[in-house]
Protein backbone atom coordinates (compact mmCIF):
# COMPACT_ATOMS: atom_id res chain seq x y z
CA UNK A 1 0.00 0.00 0.00
CA UNK A 2 1.55 3.38 -0.86
CA UNK A 3 0.32 6.39 0.29
CA UNK A 4 0.89 10.86 -1.16
CA UNK A 5 3.64 12.15 0.11
CA UNK A 6 2.58 12.36 3.89
CA UNK A 7 -1.09 13.73 2.47
CA UNK A 8 -4.28 11.43 3.84
CA UNK A 9 -6.15 10.03 1.43
CA UNK A 10 -9.07 12.23 2.80
CA UNK A 11 -6.77 15.31 1.84
CA UNK A 12 -5.49 14.02 -1.24
CA UNK A 13 -8.98 13.36 -2.36
CA UNK A 14 -9.86 16.91 -1.94
CA UNK A 15 -6.92 17.86 -3.89
CA UNK A 16 -7.98 15.70 -7.01
CA UNK A 17 -11.53 16.62 -6.65
CA UNK A 18 -10.92 20.39 -7.17
CA UNK A 19 -9.02 19.54 -9.88
CA UNK A 20 -11.50 17.11 -11.63
CA UNK A 21 -13.82 19.95 -11.66
CA UNK A 22 -11.91 22.61 -13.27
CA UNK A 23 -11.09 19.65 -16.02
CA UNK A 24 -14.15 18.16 -16.79
CA UNK A 25 -14.87 20.14 -19.61
CA UNK A 26 -12.17 18.68 -21.32
CA UNK A 27 -13.20 15.07 -20.14
CA UNK A 28 -13.94 14.24 -24.17
CA UNK A 29 -10.39 14.73 -25.03
CA UNK A 30 -8.63 13.42 -21.94
CA UNK A 31 -9.82 10.41 -22.97
CA UNK A 32 -9.25 10.50 -26.41
CA UNK A 33 -5.00 11.29 -25.75
CA UNK A 34 -5.51 8.79 -22.55
CA UNK A 35 -7.09 5.47 -24.92
CA UNK A 36 -4.72 6.64 -27.79
CA UNK A 37 -2.57 3.03 -26.82
CA UNK A 38 -5.30 1.34 -26.46
CA UNK A 39 -7.65 -1.36 -29.07
CA UNK A 40 -9.42 0.09 -31.40
CA UNK A 41 -13.15 -0.63 -32.12
CA UNK A 42 -14.30 -1.50 -35.88
CA UNK A 43 -16.39 1.46 -36.44
CA UNK A 44 -13.04 3.59 -35.35
CA UNK A 45 -11.18 1.77 -37.90
CA UNK A 46 -13.86 1.94 -40.27
CA UNK A 47 -14.01 5.81 -40.10
CA UNK A 48 -10.10 5.88 -40.30
CA UNK A 49 -10.66 3.97 -43.48
CA UNK A 50 -13.22 6.00 -44.83
CA UNK A 51 -10.92 9.53 -43.77
CA UNK A 52 -7.83 7.97 -45.31
CA UNK A 53 -9.59 7.35 -48.89
CA UNK A 54 -11.35 10.49 -48.95
CA UNK A 55 -7.89 12.40 -48.31
CA UNK A 56 -5.96 10.49 -50.81
CA UNK A 57 -9.08 11.11 -53.52
CA UNK A 58 -9.33 14.88 -53.14
CA UNK A 59 -5.55 15.43 -53.30
CA UNK A 60 -5.25 14.44 -56.90
CA UNK A 61 -2.19 16.75 -57.55
CA UNK A 62 -0.02 14.14 -55.31
CA UNK A 63 1.35 11.07 -56.13
CA UNK A 64 -0.79 8.38 -53.73
CA UNK A 65 0.08 5.37 -54.55
CA UNK A 66 2.74 4.98 -51.61
CA UNK A 67 0.56 7.21 -48.78
CA UNK A 68 -2.48 4.69 -49.43
CA UNK A 69 -0.11 1.98 -48.96
CA UNK A 70 1.68 3.31 -46.07
CA UNK A 71 -2.07 4.32 -44.39
CA UNK A 72 -3.51 0.32 -45.79
CA UNK A 73 0.03 -0.55 -43.07
CA UNK A 74 -1.54 1.17 -40.03
CA UNK A 75 -5.19 0.28 -40.08
CA UNK A 76 -3.89 -3.04 -40.59
CA UNK A 77 -1.59 -2.90 -37.41
CA UNK A 78 -4.69 -1.49 -35.44
CA UNK A 79 -6.98 -4.12 -36.69
CA UNK A 80 -4.49 -6.99 -35.50
CA UNK A 81 -4.24 -4.98 -32.12
CA UNK A 82 -8.35 -5.23 -31.98
CA UNK A 83 -8.20 -8.64 -32.86
CA UNK A 84 -5.96 -9.83 -29.85
CA UNK A 85 -7.67 -11.77 -27.09
CA UNK A 86 -7.90 -9.62 -24.14
CA UNK A 87 -4.88 -11.15 -21.44
CA UNK A 88 -6.21 -9.00 -18.41
CA UNK A 89 -9.34 -8.25 -16.85
CA UNK A 90 -11.14 -4.63 -17.22
CA UNK A 91 -11.06 -2.03 -15.47
CA UNK A 92 -12.70 -0.77 -12.57
CA UNK A 93 -14.28 2.70 -12.03
CA UNK A 94 -15.49 3.52 -8.86
CA UNK A 95 -17.61 6.63 -7.52
CA UNK A 96 -15.69 7.35 -4.95
CA UNK A 97 -12.03 7.77 -4.11
CA UNK A 98 -10.17 4.52 -3.70
CA UNK A 99 -7.79 4.49 -0.62
CA UNK A 100 -6.50 0.70 -0.81
CA UNK A 101 -6.50 -2.32 -2.90
CA UNK A 102 -6.00 -6.45 -1.71
CA UNK A 103 -5.94 -9.45 -3.45
CA UNK A 104 -7.55 -12.57 -2.04
CA UNK A 105 -4.68 -15.20 -1.18
CA UNK A 106 -6.84 -18.13 -2.82
CA UNK A 107 -9.59 -16.76 -4.94
CA UNK A 108 -10.00 -14.51 -7.95
CA UNK A 109 -11.18 -11.78 -5.26
CA UNK A 110 -10.29 -8.48 -4.97
CA UNK A 111 -10.94 -6.00 -1.89
CA UNK A 112 -11.49 -2.14 -2.84
CA UNK A 113 -11.15 -0.01 0.19
CA UNK A 114 -12.79 3.52 -0.23
CA UNK A 115 -12.48 7.21 0.93
CA UNK A 116 -16.47 7.21 2.61
CA UNK A 117 -15.30 3.80 4.79
CA UNK A 118 -16.77 1.04 2.42
CA UNK A 119 -14.98 -1.90 1.39
CA UNK A 120 -16.07 -3.24 -2.15
CA UNK A 121 -15.59 -6.86 -2.99
CA UNK A 122 -15.02 -7.84 -6.35
CA UNK A 123 -14.91 -10.77 -8.53
CA UNK A 124 -12.67 -10.74 -11.70
CA UNK A 125 -11.69 -12.53 -14.83
CA UNK A 126 -10.48 -11.53 -17.89
CA UNK A 127 -14.17 -11.56 -19.49
CA UNK A 128 -15.86 -8.79 -16.60
CA UNK A 129 -15.53 -7.95 -13.13
CA UNK A 130 -18.38 -8.18 -11.11
CA UNK A 131 -19.26 -6.44 -7.86
CA UNK A 132 -19.82 -9.31 -5.15
CA UNK A 133 -20.72 -7.42 -2.08
CA UNK A 134 -20.20 -3.97 -0.60
CA UNK A 135 -19.55 -3.72 3.37
CA UNK A 136 -20.45 -0.49 4.94
CA UNK A 137 -17.85 -0.57 7.97
CA UNK A 138 -16.79 2.58 8.86
CA UNK A 139 -17.99 6.16 9.81
CA UNK A 140 -15.02 8.13 8.06
CA UNK A 141 -12.30 7.07 5.13
CA UNK A 142 -11.13 3.16 4.96
CA UNK A 143 -7.16 3.48 5.20
CA UNK A 144 -5.92 -0.05 4.98
CA UNK A 145 -7.28 -3.23 3.74
CA UNK A 146 -6.19 -6.88 4.06
CA UNK A 147 -7.24 -10.77 3.91
CA UNK A 148 -6.36 -13.03 6.29
CA UNK A 149 -3.51 -15.72 5.02
CA UNK A 150 -6.33 -18.04 4.78
CA UNK A 151 -8.53 -15.16 3.18
CA UNK A 152 -11.43 -16.03 5.15
CA UNK A 153 -11.10 -12.88 7.17
CA UNK A 154 -10.79 -9.28 6.03
CA UNK A 155 -9.22 -6.25 7.84
CA UNK A 156 -9.90 -3.06 7.67
CA UNK A 157 -8.21 0.32 9.28
CA UNK A 158 -9.93 3.50 9.34
CA UNK A 159 -9.38 7.64 10.31
CA UNK A 160 -12.27 6.94 12.64
CA UNK A 161 -9.28 5.18 14.67
CA UNK A 162 -11.04 1.67 14.45
CA UNK A 163 -9.84 -1.81 13.33
CA UNK A 164 -12.64 -4.17 12.08
CA UNK A 165 -12.41 -7.57 11.31
CA UNK A 166 -14.86 -9.15 8.79
CA UNK A 167 -16.02 -12.53 7.25
CA UNK A 168 -15.14 -12.50 4.00
CA UNK A 169 -18.23 -14.90 2.86
CA UNK A 170 -20.89 -13.39 5.02
CA UNK A 171 -19.41 -9.47 5.16
CA UNK A 172 -20.54 -10.40 8.71
CA UNK A 173 -18.98 -8.13 11.70
CA UNK A 174 -16.47 -10.69 13.61
CA UNK A 175 -14.55 -8.60 16.05
CA UNK A 176 -14.38 -4.61 16.25
CA UNK A 177 -11.23 -3.05 18.12
CA UNK A 178 -13.10 0.76 18.50
CA UNK A 179 -10.53 3.28 19.45
CA UNK A 180 -7.66 1.35 19.15
CA UNK A 181 -4.93 4.30 18.79
CA UNK A 182 -5.39 7.61 20.19
CA UNK A 183 -5.36 9.52 16.51
CA UNK A 184 -5.82 7.69 12.84
CA UNK A 185 -4.37 4.46 11.50
CA UNK A 186 -2.63 4.48 8.90
CA UNK A 187 -1.85 1.26 7.94
CA UNK A 188 -2.54 -2.39 8.83
CA UNK A 189 -0.23 -6.17 8.22
CA UNK A 190 -1.24 -9.76 9.10
CA UNK A 191 1.61 -11.54 10.43
CA UNK A 192 0.12 -15.02 10.97
CA UNK A 193 -3.13 -16.53 11.79
CA UNK A 194 -3.20 -14.96 15.39
CA UNK A 195 -1.00 -11.77 15.01
CA UNK A 196 -1.45 -8.55 13.58
CA UNK A 197 0.23 -5.21 13.59
CA UNK A 198 -1.20 -1.72 12.86
CA UNK A 199 0.90 1.90 12.69
CA UNK A 200 -0.96 5.23 13.13
CA UNK A 201 -0.22 8.81 12.01
CA UNK A 202 1.35 9.89 14.86
CA UNK A 203 4.32 7.14 14.20
CA UNK A 204 2.82 4.65 17.06
CA UNK A 205 3.12 0.52 16.08
CA UNK A 206 0.88 -1.66 17.50
CA UNK A 207 0.70 -5.61 17.69
CA UNK A 208 -2.92 -7.53 18.31
CA UNK A 209 -3.20 -11.18 19.34
CA UNK A 210 -6.64 -12.62 18.03
CA UNK A 211 -6.35 -14.74 21.38
CA UNK A 212 -7.00 -12.22 23.95
CA UNK A 213 -10.49 -11.58 25.01
CA UNK A 214 -9.70 -7.77 25.78
CA UNK A 215 -9.44 -5.27 22.58
CA UNK A 216 -5.96 -4.33 23.88
CA UNK A 217 -2.86 -4.00 22.06
CA UNK A 218 -0.19 -6.91 23.67
CA UNK A 219 2.89 -4.71 22.68
CA UNK A 220 3.19 -1.17 21.87
CA UNK A 221 5.81 1.70 20.60
CA UNK A 222 6.83 4.79 19.73
CA UNK A 223 10.26 5.92 17.97
CA UNK A 224 9.10 7.75 15.14
CA UNK A 225 7.72 11.07 14.90
CA UNK A 226 6.12 10.67 11.56
CA UNK A 227 3.39 8.68 10.18
CA UNK A 228 3.95 4.75 9.97
CA UNK A 229 3.65 4.41 6.00
CA UNK A 230 4.05 0.52 5.72
CA UNK A 231 4.45 -2.84 7.97
CA UNK A 232 6.47 -5.80 6.79
CA UNK A 233 7.84 -9.28 8.01
CA UNK A 234 8.92 -12.48 6.81
CA UNK A 235 8.34 -16.08 6.87
CA UNK A 236 10.92 -16.70 10.23
CA UNK A 237 8.31 -14.10 11.89
CA UNK A 238 11.47 -12.98 14.08
CA UNK A 239 11.24 -8.99 12.76
CA UNK A 240 8.30 -6.61 12.16
CA UNK A 241 9.68 -3.93 10.12
CA UNK A 242 7.75 -0.46 9.64
CA UNK A 243 8.80 2.99 7.29
CA UNK A 244 7.92 5.92 7.98
CA UNK A 245 6.92 9.70 7.22
CA UNK A 246 10.22 10.80 9.36
CA UNK A 247 12.60 9.34 6.73
CA UNK A 248 13.63 5.89 8.71
CA UNK A 249 13.04 2.62 9.20
CA UNK A 250 12.06 0.63 13.08
CA UNK A 251 12.52 -3.14 13.46
CA UNK A 252 11.17 -4.76 16.33
CA UNK A 253 12.10 -8.25 17.92
CA UNK A 254 8.60 -9.95 17.97
CA UNK A 255 9.89 -12.88 19.81
CA UNK A 256 11.40 -10.75 22.45
CA UNK A 257 8.99 -7.92 22.23
CA UNK A 258 10.73 -5.35 21.83
CA UNK A 259 12.84 -2.56 19.61
CA UNK A 260 15.45 -3.69 17.78
CA UNK A 261 16.75 -1.23 16.28
CA UNK A 262 16.18 2.05 14.22
CA UNK A 263 17.53 3.50 11.27
CA UNK A 264 19.50 6.49 10.02
CA UNK A 265 16.80 9.42 8.86
CA UNK A 266 16.47 10.59 5.43
CA UNK A 267 15.91 14.01 3.90
CA UNK A 268 12.87 11.80 2.38
CA UNK A 269 9.10 10.29 3.54
CA UNK A 270 9.72 6.42 3.41
CA UNK A 271 6.94 5.72 1.40
CA UNK A 272 6.51 1.66 0.83
CA UNK A 273 8.98 -1.42 1.49
CA UNK A 274 9.25 -4.73 0.14
CA UNK A 275 11.25 -8.31 0.68
CA UNK A 276 13.53 -9.43 -2.25
CA UNK A 277 16.66 -11.87 -2.80
CA UNK A 278 15.48 -15.21 -0.89
CA UNK A 279 14.46 -12.32 2.53
CA UNK A 280 18.11 -11.11 2.38
CA UNK A 281 16.96 -7.75 1.11
CA UNK A 282 14.82 -4.82 2.33
CA UNK A 283 13.97 -2.60 -0.29
CA UNK A 284 12.09 1.03 0.92
CA UNK A 285 11.02 3.59 -1.64
CA UNK A 286 10.76 7.09 -0.86
CA UNK A 287 9.17 10.21 -1.46
CA UNK A 288 12.07 11.43 -3.98
CA UNK A 289 11.65 8.27 -6.20
CA UNK A 290 15.04 6.72 -4.59
CA UNK A 291 14.95 3.02 -3.78
CA UNK A 292 16.86 2.10 -0.37
CA UNK A 293 18.38 -1.56 0.08
CA UNK A 294 18.87 -2.65 3.70
CA UNK A 295 20.55 -6.26 4.61
CA UNK A 296 17.48 -8.20 5.88
CA UNK A 297 18.98 -8.13 10.13
CA UNK A 298 20.69 -4.89 9.46
CA UNK A 299 18.18 -2.27 9.45
CA UNK A 300 20.69 0.66 10.93
CA UNK A 301 22.60 1.59 7.63
CA UNK A 302 21.34 1.01 4.00
CA UNK A 303 23.45 -0.53 2.14
CA UNK A 304 22.55 1.00 -1.38
CA UNK A 305 20.51 3.53 -2.90
CA UNK A 306 19.18 2.68 -6.19
CA UNK A 307 18.16 6.20 -7.97
CA UNK A 308 14.90 5.71 -10.09
CA UNK A 309 12.50 8.59 -11.79
CA UNK A 310 12.18 12.15 -10.24
CA UNK A 311 8.91 11.78 -8.96
CA UNK A 312 7.43 10.41 -5.98
CA UNK A 313 7.17 6.43 -5.52
CA UNK A 314 4.04 5.78 -3.44
CA UNK A 315 3.84 2.11 -3.83
CA UNK A 316 6.11 -0.83 -4.64
CA UNK A 317 5.71 -4.43 -5.02
CA UNK A 318 8.01 -7.06 -5.16
CA UNK A 319 7.46 -9.19 -8.37
CA UNK A 320 10.41 -11.61 -8.63
CA UNK A 321 13.40 -11.91 -6.17
CA UNK A 322 15.14 -9.37 -8.12
CA UNK A 323 12.27 -7.09 -9.97
CA UNK A 324 10.38 -4.36 -8.42
CA UNK A 325 7.22 -2.42 -9.76
CA UNK A 326 6.97 0.94 -8.42
CA UNK A 327 3.65 3.04 -8.45
CA UNK A 328 4.48 6.64 -9.39
CA UNK A 329 3.33 10.39 -8.64
CA UNK A 330 3.77 10.53 -12.39
CA UNK A 331 0.92 7.97 -13.36
CA UNK A 332 3.36 5.43 -14.70
CA UNK A 333 4.13 2.12 -12.81
CA UNK A 334 7.95 1.13 -13.66
CA UNK A 335 9.76 -1.90 -13.59
CA UNK A 336 13.09 -2.51 -11.98
CA UNK A 337 15.79 -4.92 -11.67
CA UNK A 338 17.62 -4.61 -8.52
CA UNK A 339 21.17 -6.84 -8.71
CA UNK A 340 22.46 -5.11 -10.79
CA UNK A 341 19.84 -2.60 -10.73
CA UNK A 342 18.50 -1.56 -14.16
CA UNK A 343 15.25 0.07 -15.49
CA UNK A 344 13.09 -2.49 -17.53
CA UNK A 345 10.66 0.11 -18.65
CA UNK A 346 7.16 1.02 -18.09
CA UNK A 347 4.27 -1.73 -16.90
CA UNK A 348 1.65 0.44 -17.37
CA UNK A 349 -0.03 4.14 -16.93
CA UNK A 350 -2.29 6.06 -15.57
CA UNK A 351 -3.83 9.69 -16.07
CA UNK A 352 -3.24 10.38 -13.00
CA UNK A 353 -0.57 9.58 -9.62
CA UNK A 354 -1.19 5.99 -8.90
CA UNK A 355 -1.81 5.50 -5.24
CA UNK A 356 -2.23 1.55 -4.41
CA UNK A 357 -0.70 -1.75 -6.22
CA UNK A 358 -0.96 -5.35 -5.16
CA UNK A 359 -0.11 -8.74 -6.85
CA UNK A 360 -2.68 -11.76 -7.34
CA UNK A 361 -2.14 -15.11 -5.74
CA UNK A 362 -0.84 -16.52 -9.49
CA UNK A 363 1.30 -13.64 -9.26
CA UNK A 364 -0.27 -13.58 -13.14
CA UNK A 365 -1.87 -9.84 -12.86
CA UNK A 366 -0.76 -6.60 -11.25
CA UNK A 367 -3.64 -3.96 -10.29
CA UNK A 368 -2.88 -0.61 -9.44
CA UNK A 369 -5.43 2.51 -8.70
CA UNK A 370 -5.17 5.92 -9.28
CA UNK A 371 -6.55 9.44 -8.04
CA UNK A 372 -9.11 8.79 -11.02
CA UNK A 373 -10.88 6.45 -8.75
CA UNK A 374 -10.19 3.56 -11.34
CA UNK A 375 -8.19 0.49 -10.65
CA UNK A 376 -6.11 -1.16 -14.03
CA UNK A 377 -5.05 -4.86 -14.23
CA UNK A 378 -1.87 -5.69 -16.05
CA UNK A 379 -1.12 -9.45 -17.16
CA UNK A 380 3.01 -8.95 -16.21
CA UNK A 381 3.56 -13.34 -16.68
CA UNK A 382 6.27 -11.95 -18.99
CA UNK A 383 8.52 -11.65 -16.27
CA UNK A 384 8.95 -15.13 -15.65
CA UNK A 385 11.86 -15.34 -18.29
CA UNK A 386 12.80 -11.48 -18.23
CA UNK A 387 15.79 -12.69 -16.23
CA UNK A 388 16.72 -15.04 -18.28
CA UNK A 389 16.64 -12.56 -21.02
CA UNK A 390 18.79 -10.11 -19.18
CA UNK A 391 21.74 -12.58 -18.87
CA UNK A 392 21.81 -12.83 -22.63
CA UNK A 393 22.01 -8.29 -23.00
CA UNK A 394 24.63 -7.07 -21.71
CA UNK A 395 25.07 -3.04 -22.86
CA UNK A 396 21.48 -1.47 -22.18
CA UNK A 397 20.49 2.07 -23.45
CA UNK A 398 19.46 3.51 -19.92
CA UNK A 399 17.53 6.47 -21.37
CA UNK A 400 16.01 4.13 -23.82
CA UNK A 401 14.74 1.32 -20.93
CA UNK A 402 13.29 4.49 -18.90
CA UNK A 403 10.91 4.74 -21.54
CA UNK A 404 10.17 1.78 -22.72
CA UNK A 405 6.86 0.32 -22.72
CA UNK A 406 6.64 -3.80 -21.50
CA UNK A 407 3.89 -6.09 -22.92
CA UNK A 408 1.18 -4.91 -20.17
CA UNK A 409 1.65 -1.46 -21.07
CA UNK A 410 -1.43 0.54 -22.71
CA UNK A 411 0.99 2.54 -25.07
CA UNK A 412 3.12 -0.17 -27.27
CA UNK A 413 6.83 1.18 -28.93
CA UNK A 414 6.48 1.87 -32.40
CA UNK A 415 8.60 -0.93 -33.19
CA UNK A 416 6.26 -3.32 -31.54
CA UNK A 417 3.63 -2.12 -32.84
CA UNK A 418 4.44 -2.91 -36.40
CA UNK A 419 6.31 -5.85 -35.99
CA UNK A 420 3.64 -8.27 -37.26
CA UNK A 421 3.74 -7.00 -40.60
CA UNK A 422 7.38 -7.71 -41.58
Amino acid sequence: MGKNQNKKPEEVFEEYSDMNDNDSDNEDSDTSMSTSGSDASDDEIEHFESSAVTEAESDVDEPVEAEEEEEDETIKAIRLESQKERDHPPSIQCEDFITDISFHPHNDLLAVATIVGDVLLYKYSNDENTLENTLELHTKACRDVEFSLDGKILFSTSKDKSIMLSDVETGKLVKFYEDSHDVPVYCLTVIDENLFATGDDDGTIKLWDLREKSDKQIYKTRKNEDYISDLVTNDSKKYLVGSSGDGSIISINLEQRCVHMQSEEYDEELTSMGIFRSETKLVASSSKGRLFVYNWDEFGLHSDIFPGPKTSINALMPITENIVVTACEDGNLRASHLFPHRHLGIVGQHNMPVENVDICNSGQFLASSSHNNDIRFWNIQYFEDFEKMDQKHKKHNKKKELKNNLPSSNVKNASDFFSGLV
